[in-house]
C-alpha cells in the first residue's frame, strides 16, 4: 500500500478546499482524507467545522447530488444509493430527505429500461432466466416488489 506523507493542518485545509471546489464531498469523506494524511482527530474536527461553516462541505447538498447522479447516470436503485450514502457518513435523516427527491415516474422508467435491455439477452419463458433478471434488478439496488412487478410485465409481453 502506498504511504502518504504526513501533512500539516494548514496544508490539509488547503487541499480539502481545492477538492471541495472540484466536486462535492461529505464530512465522512473529509474525515477519512484527514485520517490518511495523519491529522489528529481534534485538528480534523476543527478543519471540518471550518469547511462546513464556509459551505465547502454540506452533507445535505452532497446527498442530493449523489442521489440524482447515481440514479440518472449510474442507474442505481434506492437501496443501493442508501447503503452508499451511509458508507460516506451521511446520517439517516439527510439520506432519506435526499432519497425523497427521486421522481417516482423517472425511477420506474429507469428500472423498466434496465430490465428490458437485460431481458433481450434472456429467455423470458424460462423460470431460471426470469430469476436471473430479478437478481439483476436487486443487484442494482431496486426494491424487490418493483423488480418483481417489472419482471412479470416483461414475461407477459
Amino acid at each position: 500500500m502506498r504511504q502518504i506523507k504526513k501533512v500539516t493542518p494548514e496544508k490539509a485545509l488547503e487541499r480539502l478546499e481545492e477538492q471541495c471546489m472540484r466536486a462535492e464531498r461529505s464530512t465522512g469523506e473529509a474525515r477519512q482524507k484527514l485520517r490518511q494524511w495523519g491529522i489528529v482527530p481534534d485538528e480534523a474536527e476543527r478543519i471540518i467545522a471550518s469547511l462546513v461553516k464556509r459551505r465547502f462541505i454540506d452533507d445535505s447538498r452532497f446527498a442530493r447530488a449523489f442521489v440524482l447522479d447515481k440514479l440518472r447516470f449510474g442507474h442505481w436503485g434506492r437501496v443501493k444509493i442508501s447503503i452508499h450514502l451511509r458508507a460516506k457518513g451521511i446520517d439517516t435523516r439527510t439520506a432519506e430527505e435526499a432519497l425523497d427527491l427521486i421522481n417516482e415516474d423517472e425511477y420506474r422508467t429507469i428500472l423498466a429500461a434496465l430490465l428490458t435491455a437485460r431481458s433481450r439477452q434472456l429467455d423470458m419463458t424460462d423460470y431460471n432466466e426470469r430469476a436471473k433478471l430479478y437478481r439483476f434488478g436487486l443487484s442494482r439496488g431496486f426494491e424487490s416488489s418493483l423488480v418483481a412487478a417489472e419482471v412479470r410485465r416483461l414475461r407477459d409481453n
